[in-house]
């Protein structure tokens, strides 16, 4: 019984030993690639778009109120064919009022009340020239399917008409519609004037 015992705790005891020596290192590993080419994204009208003063009497009291679409031209350039991606990071996370990963916040108004909400979508896509459509990932570029919106959880690419894959392009251009909308005013404090602060920035992603 002991004997049994004795070979028993002596086996734990090496079973243990084992993995605080397996545990005692751990392996960094430094990955990526430097490319040649370089892209530039820029917006039209220096990518501002200005509603001037919209009055709190016209707004809807109990739904979102859309406002007037809006369009930039996106344009990206770069030194030879490359194959790229654009991202959009919402500079005012966590003031969509929907909380919508579709959506891009207005900014908040009174420290917490989320004044509401914009999409950004892609249309017209053009290619070196040629027309093409957009496609997007949610997973950084693994899988791809037809997309033309930007979400604050994917990436949008351009690729031919006919298939569902980025290709290199050296020029892009595509109509960026802006669409934004605001919370209904029961939900808001307008007793003062108070800013449309909508802010996303794209960025290019090597593929």
């Amino acid at each position: 019984m002991n004997k049994t015992l004795n070979t028993l705790i002596a086996t734990t005891l090496l079973a243990t030993a084992g993995q605080a020596f397996a545990a005692s290192s751990t392996t960094l590993t430094v990955k990526g690639v430097i490319t040649p080419s370089s892209c530039t994204p820029q917006l039209s009208n220096g990518g501002k778009v200005d509603y001037d003063k919209i009055s709190a009497k016209d707004l809807n009291v109990d739904t979102a109120t859309s406002l007037p679409l809006k369009t930039l031209q996106l344009t990206v350039t770069c030194d030879a064919a490359t194959l790229m991606a654009i991202e959009a990071k919402d500079n005012r996370e966590g003031s969509d009022n929907n909380n919508d990963t579709m959506e891009f916040g207005l900014g908040l108004i009174n420290g917490s009340e989320k004044l509401g909400n914009m999409t950004l979508r892609l249309l017209a896509p053009v290619a070196d020239t040629v027309a093409a459509r957009t496609i997007g990932s949610y997973d950084g570029g693994s899988t791809w399917s037809i997309e033309r919106f930007f979400m604050r959880d994917n990436i949008l690419s351009v690729a031919n008409t006919s298939t569902v894959a980025p290709i290199p392009v050296q020029m892009f251009s595509a109509d960026l519609y802006v669409e934004p909308e605001i919370a209904p005013a029961s939900q808001l404090t307008l007793t003062n004037e108070v800013t449309i602060d909508g802010s996303v920035t794209l960025t290019v992603k090597y593929l």
